[in-house]
Order: structure tokens, then sequence, then C-alpha cells
């Protein structure tokens, strides 16, 4: 049995080795040069075999709950400690993420090869899993948002990795500067919080807010609803919900690697990890406010990605749509499923990024053989006929596509329908017609999710090549690359989560005893399940039977429009174009436009007349003015002293008694006759002034 100290230390060598590894490669890469990058590997390496390690303890039986802190500062009456929350949720989390990110770093060695900042980027991969696993591991809010600022920064520098392009730069920006927006609503809703609770740890909070204990802050349940969806604009930042959505899909433009780790499993599943995490805090109003908004991301996500052409953008619109379905989960009641979806999610998803990583750096180098630097290689226009030549990343993406759809055996198939099934028992639950759009919006997104992806396959994979030339120098991925897609795709297989059951299509297994702990939770969350659990299985059987016929109807259009072409994708689009329906899907519903109209645009003009205010009136008219007023006083100042004061005043003064010493200076002529001449003077004066008076 692993104990509490080792379990400690497994935690902060888990935390701090990936930063050791940014310290290193940022101050010491040029050491060793590329093969320091294997460094950066071996440490992933290790976090991920102290994770597994974890969780081999909570399969063998073994309880693993508690919070090792330490105080942090002091401040008259107020203390903040620092420490870590070890439970099922994060242990389960810590593996997830050292899975991708082990694998992203090994992928990487050869994606990046050659690339001018190739140690950098290592060193920033590492700082990101470091805050990463800060997030997963912190025990309180205030630790937990310090660590979600540092994902914020490292997420930007690798986003921005190849910023000579100004749509990388610009996207990086795009994606700092929109999830600020949600980070400002965390922090307010964590500060009303603590006002309304006076705690900031997970366990503090659930412990005050206990329905069994009757303590329902029944004054404050306003406050309490307003601080659960201010801290949830933080999840809607970071795990791009509507309508802060718009910054994932131009994160793509940095390195493919870096969307599979941040863009697909690990940063955007932070904000579903924090709502996970705060569910049983969350009021039932909170939870109506997740729930929709996780809705309407679902479907706008699997809408928007129907249209598009760029293989990782359409993937990137798949991951918002996916995060969707999570947060509505969480919304819905069905917090078990979400966790059990973003778990599955990383696997499957990561898969297809890489995938489509594997692709993309085929098409590249071929492109260059042929001198061809005009052709856009993520294209998927310039794919089709590539299965033949890349059969391991065929036969994976296919495996991830599969599990994204929600098909039987495989893991996508069991969470999804998990989230399904909460829909349904929401619906049931709540006798209002609003409650049945949220199984709508959940299937409806399932059978858009299945079309796309299989849309995304025959396009690249099959069909004639778009072209031949290029298509004669494609070849496989080498080793370094496709292990991890295999690896994957192993772990996108349902039998995986279910052992150690061997039957596929049961929702029991390892995975879901672990998340069925739970259930063992206090607070408005407990009212919540406990209305929804018996609803939730007898919905299941009726999920199981519509998500085939959603998965199996989204395969079969996709067939049929681009595999077998009884029906032409161009024409289609025609007549949607008219409707209109085409372009705003294109076009992204025109948030980006509406946006740039409606805030940037106002806003800059808001900071130009601002800069005038500032510049012509207040610092050239006001500010200047003093200046120029001081000078023109300075001036008359320095006039009136030297011509009034010092010329006339001053020196009229000395003029007059020097002249007053020259005339006495004759007066004084050491003649006695004189100086009687003088005194007699004198005498008749005063005489005369007497008799006058």
């Amino acid at each position: 049995m692993v104990t509490v100290h080792t379990l400690t230390l497994y935690g902060l060598i888990i935390l701090f080795l990936p930063l050791v590894s940014f310290v290193y490669q940022i101050f010491f890469g040029r050491v060793l040069g590329p093969r320091g990058a294997w460094l950066s590997v071996g440490a992933l390496a290790v976090t991920l075999v102290l994770s597994l390690t974890m969780l081999v303890s909570l399969f063998m039986g073994h309880e693993i709950a508690f919070t090792p802190e330490v105080l942090w500062f002091t401040v008259g009456d107020f203390s903040l400690t620092l420490g870590f929350q070890f439970d099922n949720i994060s242990v389960v989390m810590l593996v997830v993420v050292a899975i991708i990110s082990s694998l992203a770093h090994l992928y990487s060695i050869e994606y990046m090869r050659g690339d001018v900042r190739y140690t950098r980027y290592f060193g920033y991969l590492g700082l990101f899993t470091f805050s990463m696993n800060g997030i997963v591991l912190a025990h309180s809010l205030i630790m937990m948002y310090v660590f979600w600022e540092l994902v914020g920064l490292s997420s930007y520098l690798l986003i921005g990795h190849w910023f000579e392009k100004d749509s990388a730069a610009d996207a990086g920006k795009k994606a700092f500067l929109t999830n600020r927006v949600g980070d400002i609503g965390m922090f307010i809703g964590i500060m009303l919080l603590w006002t309304v609770t006076g705690s900031f740890t997970f366990q503090g909070l659930y412990e005050l807010i206990d329905v069994e204990s009757g303590n329902m802050f029944a004054g404050q349940m306003g406050l309490l609803t307003i601080a659960g969806v201010l801290v949830f604009l933080g999840a809607i930042g970071k795990s791009a919900q509507f309508p802060l959505h718009i910054w994932l899909p131009d994160a793509m433009e940095g390195p493919t690697p870096v969307s599979a780790l941040i863009h697909a499993a690990t940063m955007v599943a932070a904000g579903v990890y924090l709502t996970v995490r705060m569910f049983p805090i969350l009021t039932p109003d909170a939870l109506l406010v997740v729930g929709t908004i996780g809705a309407i991301t679902a479907v706008l996500g699997a809408l928007i990605a129907i249209t598009q052409n760029d293989i990782k953008r359409v993937l990137a619109y798949s991951t918002v749509s996916q995060l969707g379905y999570m947060i509505m989960a969480v919304g819905m009641g069905a917090q078990q499923a979400a966790f059990f979806h973003l778990s599955t999610h990383a696997m499957f998803k990561g898969l297809l990024f890489l995938c489509s990583g594997s692709v993309i750096h085929a098409l590249h180098h071929a492109l260059v053989h042929e001198g061809d630097h005009s052709t856009d290689h993520q294209d998927m226009r310039n794919m089709g006929g590539l299965r033949s030549k890349m059969p391991i990343t065929y036969i994976t993406m296919l495996i991830g596509a599969l599990t994204i759809s929600g098909v039987p055996l495989f893991s996508g198939f069991l969470s999804k329908d998990a989230i399904l099934a909460g829909t349904l028992a929401f619906a049931h639950e709540h006798h209002v017609w609003w409650a049945n759009l949220f199984p709508i919006a959940g299937f409806g997104a399932a059978a858009i999710t299945a079309f796309y992806m299989f849309r995304l396959i025959f396009m690249t994979f099959h069909g004639k090549p778009a072209n031949a030339k290029v298509n004669a120098h494609v070849h496989e991925s080498p080793a370094v690359m496709t292990i991890p897609l295999m690896t994957l795709a192993v772990l996108s297989f349902a039998l995986f989560f279910t052992l150690p059951g061997l039957n596929p299509m049961s929702a029991e297994g390892w995975f879901a005893h672990l998340i069925h702990q739970m259930e063992n939770l206090t607070g408005y969350a407990a009212l919540s399940w406990e209305h929804l659990e018996h609803g939730f299985h007898e919905a299941h059987h009726l999920t199981v039977q519509l998500s085939f016929a959603v998965a199996g109807t989204g395969i079969m259009l996709a067939i049929v429009f681009y595999l077998l072409g009884w029906l032409s994708p161009a024409a289609w689009a025609e007549r949607l174009k008219k409707a209109g329906l085409y372009q705003a899907s294109f076009h992204k519903f025109y948030f980006d436009e509406i946006y740039d109209k409606v805030l940037y645009q106002p806003f800059l003009w808001l900071t130009d007349k601002i800069a005038w205010l500032d510049w012509d009136w207040w610092d050239q008219r006001f500010i200047d003015s003093w200046g120029r007023n001081t000078v023109k006083a300075g001036n008359a100042s320095g006039w009136v002293d030297y011509f009034w004061l010092d010329q006339i005043v001053i020196d009229g003064i000395g003029r007059i008694i020097r002249w007053m010493g020259a005339v006495g200076r004759k007066m004084q002529t050491g003649r006695i006759q004189n100086y009687l001449m003088w005194a007699l003077a004198g005498g008749l004066i005063i005489l005369v002034l007497a008799n006058s008076f």
C-alpha cells in the first residue's frame, strides 16, 4: 500500500519534474542540443510511471483521499495555505495529462526536427505540463487560479511558437486576451465565494455547503449562484465555450503536437475539470446556466465543423463541440459522465490531432520535394488517396473517428452515451418543454459529429489524390511518430476502460468504479444526482438504441456524399448557400465579424478618442498649457525682475545713493569757511521753516 508520505513525494515529483525540464531546456538546452529533447521525454515518462502507480493503488482498493498542505502566508486573522488534493478525480486526471504529454513530447522529437527554436519548444512543453499538473493537484481555488494563469501563459508561448508568422502571433494574442475575459470573472467569483463561505479550499466549501446538515445559506442563494456562474466563466474561457470559443480554432496555428496536448486533451479540459470540482457547490440555477452554455456550444461547434476544409480546423471545432458535451453533462447533473468523457476524449482527440500532424508532416515534405511552396498542406481538398501511402496513420485515425462518433466497442460509445442518458434523465425529471432541448442538442450534435468526422476520413484518405506527383512522394511517418498513434489507438477501445470485465458494451469496469465514488458528495449536487440517478439508468437503454441510429445516420450520409458520390457535396453546398446556411457555417456564424463590429472596432474607436483626449486635449492643451503659461509667467517675471526691480528700483537706489555720495563728497572739502557757510545756510533754513509754522 502506498503511504500518505509516499504519495506526497510522488505529487511533488510529478509537479516539479516538468519544471526542471523547462529550466534545463531554456537555460542549458544548447549543451546537448536536439539530443536534450530526450531528457524532457524521460522526465515526462517518470511522471507517467508515478501517476500510474497511484492509479494502480486506487485500482487495488487502497483509498486515496487526503490533502497535505503547508502555510503560505498570514495577514492578521487571515491565512492562506498551499496543498495537494489527492482523490480519485485528481489521480485519474494526472494519468490523463501524463499520457498525452509524454506522447506529445515523444512525437515532437521528429515532428519539430530542424526547428530553429527546438529546445525552447520543449522547454515550453515542460512549463505547460507543470502548470497543468498544478491545476489538477490544487486543493483550493486560489492555488488553482495561480496555475490557471500559468497555463494561459504557457499556452500563449506555444501557440505563438512560430511568431515570425503574423497568423501565429495573432492567434497567441487572441487566445491570451480571450482567456483573460473568463479569468477576470473567475477571480471575482472566487472572491465572492469566499465572502459568502469564508473558505477557498474545495473540501472546506463542500463541508460548508452541506444540504444534509441543513446549512443551506438560504439567505445567500442568489450570491452563491452568481459566484458559481462567475467561477464558471473561467471554464468558459479555458474550455472554449460559447461565447468565448473563438480562440480555439485560431490556436491551430501552433505546432500540431501543441494542438494535441493543449487544445484537445489537457488545457481545454481544465475548464471541465474545474466545473466537475465545483459541481457539489453549484446551485440548481447555476447548473442550468452551465448546461445551457454546454448545449449551445456542442451544437455550434458541430455545425461549423461540417464545412471547414482545413483538417486541423475541423478537429478544433470538433473539440469545441465535445467540450460542450462535457459541460452540458455537468449542468444536467451527470458529472460522472462528463469526467468519463473528458478522459476518453483525451485519448481519441489526442490521437486524431497527432494523426492529422502525421498527414501534414508527410504532405509538407512531399510538397517540398516537388518544389511546391504554394499548396496548403492542411487543406483536405489537396489530399485524397493517402490510405495506401500511410496505412498506420489511416487505421489509427479511423479508430479515432469511430470512437468520437460513438460507435460500439470504442470508448466514446460508453462516455458519450452516458452523457446522452443524462440529458434524457434531465428531460424526464423536469416536465417543461425546454428540458427536451438538451437531449435534442446532444443527439443532434452526435449525428453531425459522425458525419463531419467521416467526411474528414474520406476526403483525406480515400478517392483519388489531388496531386499524383506529390502523392508519389508521400510515405508513412517514422516510428517515433507512429508509436504514439498506435498507443492512443489502443487506449481508444472500450475494453481498456471496462477491465477487469471483458464486455466492451458494458459501462462497468475499473474506471466506472472510480468515478462512481463521486456520488459521495454533499451540497446541492447530492440532491441533483439523487433525483436524476433513477431516470439515468432507465434512460440508458433508450440511449443505446438512439446512439446506434444517430451515429449510423451520420456515417451513412458521409459515405453517400464523400465515398460513393451518389450525392454531390458541391451541389448541396450551392443549395444551402441560397438559404444562407452554408455560408453561415463556413464563416463560423460570423462570430469574429460580429465581435469585430460590436466589440473590437467600437473599442478601438473609443481608445482612439481617449488617446485624442489624452494627447491632443489633456496633454497638449491642458498639461502643456501649464508649461507654456509657466514659461510666459517666467519671462514676465524675469522682465519685471530685471528691467523694473533690478534696473529701476535696485539700481535706481544705488544711483541715488551714489549721486548723494558724490554731492556729499563735494561738500566735504576740508575748508572751514565752507563748513561755516553750510552751517549758516542750514540755520537760515531752520529759521524760515520755524517761522512758517
